[in-house]
């Protein structure tokens, strides 16, 4: 795991000692990526400048270091990630290699990467790569600069033109330290903001600067391209091939093809130089990780985990029996409401660009934590989008066809009366009746759910129903002033491939939407702030491919979603031992906001200064913050997502 960063000067104007100083101080910025070392190298003539940090996982000399040129001297490499299966490419390389009289200066996946470039070309080779990945590649013979990212989207790369440079970098920190940066607040990407919590590839919080969506590579050369990212891998097919020629196995082969595949992702993920462990929820991704990592090791593999002392948000206590039951060496710590509270000042500088997903403050905890005994963690996270793991998953159809079959004026009033009672009443109601509920149904922060699916009752087909159930601010274009909401992914739902179940068209906008765009930036960033890679097992595109293939009665059954990913687990841990509600990974933002960081919060939401900064409607604002204060609503994630932006433009105006 590393940060990169670099610029194409088309005026070519500038000397070396120049380029090189301004390439130090973009990749410089990203030393909390990559601590251990750092490079850079540059081609005045070509007007080209690559620079690294590094953090050392797999070949820790200096053959490690990066930019790194190829055999020939052609291709000149920065590069950020993993390729977990370097091992078997480097295998089919040595007999090109031997032909050539080439021989290895090291064993790091870098060198192989570039081998392979040599050998079977830049975009045939990554089609070859298994793993995590964002990287800048010169070709120096073309004078091309190409940039690539993953097929899933886990490590990120910002691009754009600012003067004459064209400048890429993991951050934007990166790109604000080259002299020529003007960076201007687009709020068109801010209003994306207000309804997601963050800002979707290929937006970024400035004008003219774009993130590289996943799997795509970007070719530019000279300053009269005009570069578009070209997939080299498509999810959208995947998904379309997966349901028209589904697995035809039996469910008991099923079983046995994912428990084959995600062994062996989890083999190559666990090859590193330095100490490794795993996040440990205690939940059903995190806890077959670990069983699966530790019926592979030798030694007890090291787990960790944070508790609250808040039940609704604490999930150490299972974590721990799921540890105590596999023999993992764990390590837990609970948080106190003041250790929490202390994250909030960096969140602007850590996720450096506008992010308000609020699980970014326990995720932090936990990477910190972790970091404090290993360089590299496994991680559980892309397995609710896979196997149906969310409550609209398995519960959308249903809702949808009861929805359809009432009249729309009816629905309103129905979704007025829901909202009427405040989430604390219908906690309270909820309580009453939660004792007689089976363990499986019973639900954390019941009044809020209520109040999302009253929302819902006003959608008027499936697409405005999923639209509704993934946003915050439902209107954002009216919050941000002077803002026209840009399309995205989800407002083309009517484009998207031909899939006939509701479940799977969701669970397809999630694997491409809130995967990338929020959960991976926000293990990204955490990680990466404490210098801490983290790697995702379900990610790897062969047990994607595989997911996409299985029927989805075998993800969706008896109003429960993961059935085959469960079946898996159960080889390891007891099935009662999963036996209890999705509880997700947050923090009681909601009391926090009217208690300890109430006066924070005030000043950030001062309605002068909202006037004066000109970006949001002061009234609709302060309206929220109120109701809020008074207990009659929970508009917390609203609100968060207006202070996260509010204290970002703070620190970086």
């Amino acid at each position: 795991m590393c940060g990169i960063a670099g610029f194409l000067n088309y005026s070519r104007r500038n000397g070396s000692d120049e380029m090189r100083a301004t390439a130090c101080r973009m990749s410089n910025a990203l030393i909390h990526r990559g601590p251990d070392d750092g490079g850079v190298w540059v081609d005045a003539s070509a007007g080209i400048a690559l620079g690294h940090r590094r953090l050392a996982i797999v070949d820790l000399s200096a053959e490690g270091h990066q930019p790194m040129h190829s055999a020939s001297g052609r291709f000149v490499l920065a590069y950020n990630g993993e390729i977990y299966n370097f091992q078997e490419i480097r295998a089919a390389l040595e007999p090109y290699l031997a032909s050539a009289g080439v021989h290895w200066r090291g064993h790091s996946d870098t060198e192989v990467m570039l081998a392979a470039f040599e050998f079977w070309g830049m975009e045939e080779a990554v089609k070859r790569f298994v793993g995590m990945f964002a990287f800048a590649l010169w070709d120096r013979t073309e004078r091309l600069l190409h940039l690539v990212r993953d097929r899933l989207g886990e490590k990120p790369l910002y691009y754009g033109r600012m003067g004459k440079s064209f400048l890429f970098g993991s951050e934007l920190k990166a790109l604000r330290a080259h002299p020529e940066w003007q960076g201007e607040i687009d709020r068109n990407a801010l209003a994306l903001m207000m309804r997601h919590n963050c800002i979707p590839a290929p937006y970024s919080i400035y004008r003219d600067i774009k993130k590289l969506p996943p799997s795509t590579i970007l070719t530019i050369g000279t300053e009269e391209d005009t570069p578009t990212p070209k997939a080299y891998w498509s999810t959208a097919d995947i998904v379309e091939r997966g349901v028209l020629e589904p697995f035809t196995g039996n469910e008991s082969e099923a079983v046995d093809r994912l428990d084959i595949l995600l062994r062996d992702a989890i083999r190559q993920q666990m090859v590193a130089d330095v100490p490794l462990g795993a996040f440990l929820s205690g939940g059903i991704d995190s806890s077959t990780v670990v069983g699966l990592m530790q019926a592979q090791s030798v030694r007890p593999v090291k787990t960790f985990t944070i508790g609250f002392s808040e039940h609704a948000y604490n999930e150490a206590n299972h974590a721990r029996e799921v540890a105590d039951l596999l023999g993992t060496a764990h390590t837990e710590l609970y948080v106190t409401p003041d250790q929490a509270l202390a994250v909030i000042p960096d969140l602007a500088t850590m996720y450096d660009e506008p992010f308000s997903d609020s699980s970014q403050i326990p995720t932090y905890l936990v990477s910190k934590l972790t970091r404090n005994h290993v360089t590299v963690s496994l991680s559980g996270d892309g397995g609710d989008e896979l196997f149906a793991g969310y409550n609209r998953h398995f519960w959308g159809n249903r809702v949808w066809k009861t929805i359809c079959a009432v009249p729309r004026g009816p629905r309103r009033i129905a979704s007025d009366f829901l909202q009427e009672i405040s989430p604390q009443k219908w906690d309270r109601l909820y309580e009453m009746v939660a004792q007689f509920l089976p363990s499986g149904l019973r639900q954390r922060l019941p009044g809020d759910k209520v109040h999302k699916y009253a929302e819902v009752l006003r959608a008027n087909n499936s697409g405005e129903m999923y639209q509704s159930l993934v946003s915050h601010w439902k209107k954002p274009d009216s919050l941000i002033i002077g803002s026209e909401e840009p399309p995205t992914l989800i407002t083309a739902f009517s484009k998207m491939p031909q899939l006939p179940e509701l479940a799977q068209r969701m669970m397809y906008l999630d694997l491409v939407t809130y995967l990338p765009d929020d959960i991976l930036v926000k293990v990204d960033r955490a990680g990466m702030a404490t210098s801490l890679e983290t790697r995702m097992p379900f990610l790897d595109h062969r047990v994607v491919e595989f997911a996409w293939q299985v029927p989805l009665s075998m993800k969706i059954r008896n109003g429960q979603g993961k059935w085959l990913l469960r079946q898996v687990l159960k080889r390891y841990v007891p099935e009662k031992m999963m036996e209890r509600p999705k509880m997700g990974f947050g923090v009681p933002l909601d009391a926090w906001l009217r208690g300890p960081l109430k006066d924070w919060a005030h000043a950030l939401l001062d309605e002068r200064r909202l006037r004066q900064e000109g970006f949001f409607n002061p009234e609709l604002v302060r309206q929220k913050w109120e109701e809020h204060l008074s207990g009659k609503y929970n508009w917390q994630y609203h609100l968060w997502d207006v202070l996260m932006f509010q204290a970002w433009l703070e620190r970086h105006s």
